[in-house]
């Protein structure tokens, strides 16, 4: 008697479920990366996919792990041959990040643009990509004086939220012993840090969903100005 005549789910490899399901998501996007449509692909029912995953939220965080990883690969690859400068480092990161956004829009928005992303992207430093970011980060510290604004100047209403990201910052570097000069990070260098993200991954988003506020011939030439007058105004250029 056979698995299927005694009603047992076929065998299914987790590499297969992972193959279809980003085939999915790079054609069709996130929403069409369901157990059900995994598994018509597959040739099998969706209970067989259940010894791999208990749930579709389950799969998409893998994937989010795995594209994570495949971004911070690509980025570790694109400052492999740079000098050993804090400023081109950062810069090159960001850039390539943009890149990376640009030429994977559907992996971008699962890992930064979905509702089943669960974890702040401000949150994700003890993964690959977030620890690119921090050691290019702990770099521009280290080598510059970075212009911070005046612990009075920050809003009263953002302090709370702020001290809370410093205090888990501080604690993810502690346990994992990465380079990083921890005792910058005051809450000036917090307040640019996120202000720094925001400023960076606003621009990518609006590109990457063609949000743009006018049509731009070359946004690459934006993106680099926005770039120097962060470089500038944060004083590190």
């Amino acid at each position: 008697m056979t698995a299927k005549a005694r009603g047992r789910a076929p065998v299914v490899a987790d590499a297969d479920i992972r193959r279809v399901a980003r085939a999915l998501l790079a054609e069709h996007g996130p929403d069409a990366v369901t157990l059900r449509a995994i598994a018509r692909e597959l040739g099998v029912t969706a209970p067989a996919l259940y010894r791999h995953y208990d749930s579709r939220d389950e799969l998409i965080e893998r994937l989010r792990v795995e594209f994570c990883a495949d971004l911070a690969d690509n980025l570790s690859a694109g400052i492999a041959d740079l000098p050993d400068d804090g400023a081109v480092q950062f810069l090159a990161i960001c850039r390539g990040f943009r890149r990376w956004a640009l030429a994977n829009p559907r992996e971008f928005t699962l890992v930064f643009a979905s509702p089943t992303s669960s974890r702040a992207m401000l949150r994700r430093f003890d993964e690959p990509f977030g620890r690119i970011f921090l050691a290019a980060a702990g770099r521009l510290l280290a080598s510059f004086e970075i212009a911070t604004p005046p612990g009075e100047s920050i809003p009263v209403e953002l302090r709370d939220d702020l001290i809370d990201f410093q205090t888990e910052l501080l604690a993810m570097l502690s346990d994992s012993g990465q380079k990083f000069p921890a005792e910058k990070l005051d809450l000036g260098v917090t307040y640019v840090m996120v202000q720094t993200w925001v400023r960076l991954f606003g621009h990518v988003t609006l590109e990457v969903f063609g949000n743009y506020p006018i049509p731009l011939t070359d946004p690459e030439v934006m993106f680099d100005t926005m770039l120097a007058d962060l470089a500038r105004t944060t004083g590190f250029a």
